[in-house]
Protein backbone atom coordinates (compact mmCIF):
# COMPACT_ATOMS: atom_id res chain seq x y z
CA UNK A 1 0.00 0.00 0.00
CA UNK A 2 1.57 3.45 -1.05
CA UNK A 3 1.03 5.49 2.14
CA UNK A 4 2.00 9.48 2.98
CA UNK A 5 1.37 12.25 5.90
CA UNK A 6 -0.15 14.81 4.06
CA UNK A 7 -2.48 18.17 4.14
CA UNK A 8 -5.27 18.39 1.97
CA UNK A 9 -5.82 22.08 1.27
CA UNK A 10 -8.66 24.03 1.33
CA UNK A 11 -11.21 25.03 -1.62
CA UNK A 12 -9.90 28.81 -1.55
CA UNK A 13 -6.47 27.30 -2.47
CA UNK A 14 -7.76 24.36 -4.94
CA UNK A 15 -9.62 27.68 -6.99
CA UNK A 16 -5.98 29.27 -7.13
CA UNK A 17 -4.48 25.64 -8.43
CA UNK A 18 -7.11 25.33 -11.11
CA UNK A 19 -7.35 28.89 -12.37
CA UNK A 20 -3.23 28.00 -13.39
CA UNK A 21 -3.11 28.20 -17.43
CA UNK A 22 -3.45 24.60 -18.77
CA UNK A 23 -0.96 24.65 -21.42
CA UNK A 24 -1.50 21.93 -23.90
CA UNK A 25 0.64 19.26 -24.15
CA UNK A 26 1.15 18.60 -20.30
CA UNK A 27 -0.50 15.77 -18.61
CA UNK A 28 -2.45 17.68 -15.66
CA UNK A 29 -3.65 16.40 -12.44
CA UNK A 30 -7.38 16.14 -11.21
CA UNK A 31 -7.91 18.28 -7.91
CA UNK A 32 -8.48 15.02 -6.07
CA UNK A 33 -4.68 14.76 -6.24
CA UNK A 34 -3.44 17.75 -4.78
CA UNK A 35 -2.44 16.80 -1.75
CA UNK A 36 0.22 18.69 0.22
CA UNK A 37 2.98 15.62 1.38
CA UNK A 38 4.69 16.43 4.59
CA UNK A 39 6.15 12.70 4.48
CA UNK A 40 5.68 10.48 1.65
CA UNK A 41 5.96 6.74 3.06
CA UNK A 42 6.37 4.98 0.25
CA UNK A 43 5.04 1.49 -0.65
CA UNK A 44 4.59 -0.50 2.91
CA UNK A 45 3.29 -3.00 4.86
CA UNK A 46 -0.41 -2.56 5.86
CA UNK A 47 0.68 -3.84 8.88
CA UNK A 48 2.20 -0.79 9.56
CA UNK A 49 -0.37 1.69 9.51
CA UNK A 50 -1.36 0.93 13.76
CA UNK A 51 1.69 1.51 14.55
CA UNK A 52 2.09 4.75 12.20
CA UNK A 53 -1.66 5.84 13.82
CA UNK A 54 0.15 5.08 17.16
CA UNK A 55 3.05 7.27 17.08
CA UNK A 56 1.51 10.08 15.48
CA UNK A 57 -1.17 10.65 17.66
CA UNK A 58 1.44 10.61 20.33
CA UNK A 59 3.71 12.68 18.70
CA UNK A 60 1.21 15.37 17.12
CA UNK A 61 -1.05 15.59 20.33
CA UNK A 62 -1.21 19.33 20.93
CA UNK A 63 1.04 20.15 17.93
CA UNK A 64 0.33 23.73 16.17
CA UNK A 65 -1.37 24.20 13.35
CA UNK A 66 0.84 25.47 10.31
CA UNK A 67 0.79 28.66 8.27
CA UNK A 68 1.08 27.62 4.67
CA UNK A 69 2.40 29.80 2.07
CA UNK A 70 1.80 28.69 -1.97
CA UNK A 71 3.82 30.09 -4.45
CA UNK A 72 5.62 32.31 -5.36
CA UNK A 73 5.81 30.62 -8.65
CA UNK A 74 5.24 27.35 -10.37
CA UNK A 75 8.56 24.96 -10.68
CA UNK A 76 9.81 21.84 -13.24
CA UNK A 77 11.59 18.87 -11.13
CA UNK A 78 11.99 15.61 -12.58
CA UNK A 79 9.51 15.88 -15.27
CA UNK A 80 6.44 17.49 -12.89
CA UNK A 81 5.32 20.70 -12.49
CA UNK A 82 4.81 21.33 -8.76
CA UNK A 83 3.89 24.80 -6.60
CA UNK A 84 6.21 24.89 -3.56
CA UNK A 85 4.12 25.16 -0.23
CA UNK A 86 6.16 27.16 2.73
CA UNK A 87 5.29 26.93 6.62
CA UNK A 88 5.34 23.26 6.80
CA UNK A 89 9.05 22.58 8.54
CA UNK A 90 8.29 22.37 11.78
CA UNK A 91 5.40 20.14 11.48
CA UNK A 92 6.91 18.19 8.60
CA UNK A 93 9.94 17.33 11.58
CA UNK A 94 7.88 16.18 14.05
CA UNK A 95 6.13 13.92 11.37
CA UNK A 96 9.66 12.42 10.21
CA UNK A 97 10.88 12.02 13.98
CA UNK A 98 7.64 10.64 14.77
CA UNK A 99 7.66 7.59 11.86
CA UNK A 100 11.28 7.31 10.80
CA UNK A 101 11.50 4.05 13.37
CA UNK A 102 8.93 2.48 11.72
CA UNK A 103 9.37 3.91 7.85
CA UNK A 104 13.97 4.28 7.43
CA UNK A 105 13.69 7.81 5.73
CA UNK A 106 14.70 6.82 1.61
CA UNK A 107 14.34 10.09 0.13
CA UNK A 108 16.62 13.06 -0.28
CA UNK A 109 16.92 15.32 2.57
CA UNK A 110 15.57 18.14 3.26
CA UNK A 111 11.82 16.92 1.95
CA UNK A 112 10.31 19.93 0.23
CA UNK A 113 6.66 20.35 -0.09
CA UNK A 114 4.68 20.51 -3.12
CA UNK A 115 1.58 20.40 -4.56
CA UNK A 116 1.71 18.42 -7.80
CA UNK A 117 -0.26 19.72 -10.51
CA UNK A 118 1.06 18.19 -14.06
CA UNK A 119 3.55 15.22 -14.43
CA UNK A 120 5.10 13.22 -17.42
CA UNK A 121 7.81 15.14 -19.56
CA UNK A 122 7.03 18.45 -18.31
CA UNK A 123 9.65 21.10 -20.24
CA UNK A 124 11.07 23.42 -17.39
CA UNK A 125 9.57 26.27 -19.85
CA UNK A 126 6.13 25.62 -18.49
CA UNK A 127 7.23 26.39 -15.33
CA UNK A 128 7.39 29.97 -13.70
CA UNK A 129 3.65 30.74 -13.32
CA UNK A 130 2.96 33.24 -10.52
CA UNK A 131 0.66 31.61 -7.87
CA UNK A 132 0.07 32.45 -4.15
CA UNK A 133 -2.42 31.72 -1.43
CA UNK A 134 -2.49 30.85 2.38
CA UNK A 135 -4.15 28.93 4.67
CA UNK A 136 -3.92 27.83 8.21
CA UNK A 137 -3.48 23.98 8.21
CA UNK A 138 -5.37 22.45 11.56
CA UNK A 139 -5.44 18.58 10.35
CA UNK A 140 -2.96 16.32 8.36
CA UNK A 141 -3.92 12.84 7.74
CA UNK A 142 -2.31 9.23 7.13
CA UNK A 143 -3.43 8.98 3.64
CA UNK A 144 -3.64 5.65 1.38
CA UNK A 145 -2.79 5.93 -2.09
CA UNK A 146 -5.27 3.06 -3.66
CA UNK A 147 -5.24 5.12 -7.24
CA UNK A 148 -5.19 3.22 -10.52
CA UNK A 149 -4.32 4.75 -14.20
CA UNK A 150 -6.45 7.66 -14.58
CA UNK A 151 -8.46 6.68 -11.50
CA UNK A 152 -7.32 9.01 -8.95
CA UNK A 153 -8.23 7.18 -5.24
CA UNK A 154 -7.07 9.17 -1.99
CA UNK A 155 -8.17 7.49 1.28
CA UNK A 156 -7.98 9.07 4.10
CA UNK A 157 -6.95 6.28 6.84
CA UNK A 158 -6.78 8.72 10.03
CA UNK A 159 -6.69 12.48 10.54
CA UNK A 160 -5.08 14.34 13.19
CA UNK A 161 -6.06 17.57 14.57
CA UNK A 162 -3.57 20.09 15.47
CA UNK A 163 -4.65 23.19 17.86
CA UNK A 164 -5.50 26.21 16.54
CA UNK A 165 -3.15 29.37 17.35
CA UNK A 166 -5.20 32.22 19.32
Amino acid sequence: MRLSIAIWPPAEIVEELGALDRAPGIQWSEPAQWLIKVRPLGTVSERVVPDLVDALTFELEGAPSARCVLGPRTRALGGWLGVPVSGLDELAAVVFDATAPIVPVTHPQPFHAYVWVARGRVRASAAGAAISGEWIADRIALVADRSSPGRPRFEDLSVFELERSA
